[in-house]
């Protein structure tokens, strides 16, 4: 994921702060991703305009308490020299985290 973020990319999660600049975003994901050692993705549309993309998509997978999880949502994705420079995330069941 590294190779893909500008340096100064911001993300917007639910329930969280904004994080802005590469490292933050790669730490978040990190811990986050340690709450769900088992996490598929499944991109179910997507849309692109210019130097943005709209990702439908849905997840599976077993929490570290080894109990499933699931959920929906989109995430916005924006561009700046091929690079993403912005996340927002939207999901359809902000409880089940």
């Amino acid at each position: 994921m590294a190779n893909f973020l500008k340096e100064d990319a911001r993300l917007f999660f639910p329930k969280t702060q904004p994080l802005i600049g590469k490292e933050r975003i790669l730490k978040f994901f990190q811990i986050l991703f340690r709450q769900y050692p088992e996490l598929t993705f499944t991109v179910e549309h997507t849309i692109a305009q210019q130097d943005k993309v709209a990702a439908h998509w849905r997840n599976r997978g077993i929490n570290r308490k080894n109990e499933p999880y699931e959920n929906e949502g989109v995430t916005l994705f924006f561009f700046e020299d091929g690079l993403v420079s912005l996340m927002s995330d939207f999901f359809k069941d902000t409880g089940k985290f």
